[in-house]
């Protein structure tokens, strides 16, 4: 998944993106978003959540399948 999708899904969620920037080692994205979550994206892809917001930013990223 990238930022801009990320962003995408978890504004559309109600929850402010507060900050975006290029991380230390330049291979991908942090995102801070309003609930307190962050948002690790990778130039490959990967992301992880992170911070106090984690569950309701995780749901937004990850919803329910139906079968």
């Amino acid at each position: 998944m990238d930022a801009d999708k990320i962003v995408a899904l978890v504004t559309a969620g109600g929850i402010e993106l507060t900050d975006r920037r290029r991380n230390a080692t330049d291979d991908g994205w942090s995102l801070s978003f309003a609930n307190g979550a962050t948002v690790e994206v990778g130039d490959d892809g990967s992301a992880r959540i992170g911070g106090k917001g984690t569950k309701a930013v995780a749901r937004l990223l990850d919803p329910p399948r139906n079968a």
